[in-house]
């Protein structure tokens, strides 16, 4: 019988720990924006965010709204974001240019679907009709990195890891690695390979709830958590 599915709090534990000292790192809305909450004490990382801002410190907490919650500063899913010496602002145009130029060396980022070539669709959500693209698109072009960050499965148990994306995308051939709540899954030109399962999960039992056909790595081992 599986294992317990990682928490929300978990997934972005796991990929804080892929982040390094003087990395520009940009966070997508929901799961990746807990990202910044788990970096390692002493780890200068520099955030960046489409609305303009960079060098600006982890998002607020509910108990810190009081003492830092301030409306013109906030990352782009508009969470209040905490102040930081060095910090600088920008326009719009700007920010984008740093994206463009390729100076984001990882952007965390929601997924609705990939498939097993690492296309990704993050942008229109099935069934709605709506979608808001914001700066994904260039996020997923021009970062250095891209990892995704979800829940395995959707809210009805289907694949989100798929042969071939029944959505939109988002922008193809983009993701170096996705962090579940079961599984670290790395995208290759040979196809996904299975690098890590939570806890309590086999290979097998995470290949069940994935439509694309992964590969085992001859080092799998369970998710390390700092």
């Amino acid at each position: 019988m599986a294992g317990e599915r990682l928490s929300r709090e978990a997934i972005a534990m796991r990929i804080a720990n892929e982040f390094f000292d003087g990395a520009v790192v940009n966070l997508g809305i929901g799961i990746p924006t807990l990202c910044s909450s788990f970096v390692p004490e002493g780890m200068q990382v520099i955030y960046h965010t489409e609305n303009g801002a960079l060098g600006f410190g982890p998002v607020v907490s509910e108990e810190e709204k009081a003492q830092w919650a301030d409306i013109d500063l906030t990352n782009a899913g508009g969470q209040f974001v905490k102040p930081k010496p060095g910090m600088c602002f920008f326009d719009h145009a700007t920010s984008f240019l740093i994206v463009r130029g390729g100076r984001v060396d990882i952007t965390v980022l929601g997924v609705l679907e990939i498939s097993e070539q690492g296309d990704l669709a993050n942008w229109m959500f099935p069934g709605r009709g709506v979608g808001n693209i914001g700066g994904g698109m260039d996020l997923a072009f021009n970062a250095k990195r891209v990892i995704g960050a979800t829940e395995h499965t959707t809210k009805d148990g289907k694949p989100k890891i798929v042969k071939c994306c029944s959505i939109p995308l988002t922008a193809p051939r983009c993701m170096d690695m996705v962090v579940t709540d079961i599984a670290v899954i790395k995208f290759t030109p040979r196809g996904p390979i299975l690098k890590e399962v939570a806890p309590g999960w086999s290979a097998q039992e995470v290949q069940e709830l994935t439509e694309a056909k992964l590969t085992v790595a001859p080092d799998l081992k369970e998710i390390e958590l700092l």
